[in-house]
């Protein structure tokens, strides 16, 4: 059985498309090893295949990824590895070394269009670095994929690589079904955002919206840089009756969670391409759950959404029109009517069992 690494920078806890693909080429034949690193606040992980977690000294800067890939390559080294695969920018210099020492397959799964985080904006050395690193590591990759076209087709246009789409979907087979009820007259009206607390995920919007909008209550489930500023933000604006701060989520808690939301939100900005051609998970989970959506004007969010019809479009955050939006998507009847008819074939349609084949035309070449 070929054994086949996979590279994650975080604590494995909550990254839930790895652990897909682990799953994924598990069923395919493979034996998939999982790493990541070991935060002491990281809680226990129970999977069904090898995982290896690593404790560093450094937790930020540029140090940090020094470290971290120092050490991720003497672990794929020493390793006996037929497939390495690396998530995402931050693993890729790691995975590059030990797998042309080794000359065994080097495969790139990109989750994000990584030189174009928020995080990088105003910060031109530190993004000159990294792009630096990924014009001169991603043409060298064996096989290549992301998650949506708008990155692939920008992908392929500058490093001549042939990048497939494995978009992030749920996987509706362990999605714990609920039948979704409507708020009865007295019942507030609930908003989620569900994902980090982190800049450009339009979760300031949200919360300067809700002073016009009665009988409605926002809920943020998730962890972030942000969440403090954001907590100060709803003190300072006197919403503490309004807007509920559900802290990291497990899984089956979120979902539970989720389906007594009304309205799912998904409003990141425009702050770089990444952005632009985002598709957050947190859109297929409300469309999973039945709960229709709101997003922004990005094309990838957009398309989803005009495709089904299952929701709203913001053409702006300003905050008036916002809160506009919001109401007529929680009270306008008539529109809601069609979005919940029509969120049953979205959710059948948008499953990781249906795009588990696209991910299986990636690796079946290395069987």
């Amino acid at each position: 059985m070929k054994k086949v690494s996979l590279s994650v920078i975080n604590d494995l806890v909550t990254d839930n498309r790895v652990h897909k693909v682990a799953v994924s080429l598990k069923k395919m034949g493979f034996e998939p090893v999982l790493i990541g690193r070991l935060l002491p606040e990281s809680l226990t992980v129970e999977r069904d295949y090898q995982t290896h977690r690593m404790k560093l000294l450094f937790r930020k800067s540029a140090m940090f990824y020094l470290e971290y890939n120092i050490r991720l390559f003497l672990y794929l080294l020493k390793s006996e590895i037929d497939v390495f695969v690396a998530n995402d920018l931050d693993t890729l210099p790691a995975n590059y070394l030990a797998s042309r020492i080794k000359r065994k397959p080097l495969v790139y799964d990109s989750h994000e269009y990584f030189t174009e985080v928020p995080e990088l904006i105003g910060r031109p050395a530190v993004k000159a670095i990294w792009f630096w690193l990924e014009k001169l590591l991603v043409p060298k990759v064996d096989a290549a994929y992301t998650v949506c076209n708008s990155i692939a087709e920008v992908y392929r246009d500058l490093y001549k690589v042939d990048f497939k789409v494995v978009r992030n979907l749920p996987v509706c087979s362990e999605v714990e079904q609920s039948e979704h009820q409507e708020k009865a007259p007295d019942q507030p009206k609930i908003i989620l955002y569900q994902g980090a607390l982190n800049l450009g995920r339009g979760i300031g919007a949200a919360i300067r919206s809700m002073p016009y909008l009665e009988g409605v209550e926002l809920w943020l489930a998730g962890d972030g840089d942000l969440a403090i500023q954001l907590n100060e933000l709803v003190v300072e604006m006197g919403l503490e009756s309004k807007v509920k701060f559900l802290g990291r989520l497990p899984l089956h808690k979120l979902y539970e969670v989720t389906s007594k939301a009304d309205l799912g939100i998904s409003l990141e900005e425009d702050l770089g391409l990444n952005y632009r051609f985002a598709l957050p998970n947190k859109l297929f989970d409300y469309i999973q759950a039945g709960v229709p959506v709101l997003v922004s004007n990005l094309p990838e969010m957009m398309q989803i959404v005009e495709h089904y019809q299952i929701g709203a479009i913001a053409e702006t955050h300003q905050r008036k029109v916002l809160a506009e939006l919001m109401r007529a998507a929680l009270f306008d009847q008539e529109k809601r009517l069609v979005w919940k008819q029509n969120l049953p074939k979205a959710a059948k349609e948008l499953c990781w069992e249906n795009e588990e084949k696209f991910l299986r035309s990636v690796y079946e070449h290395f069987l």
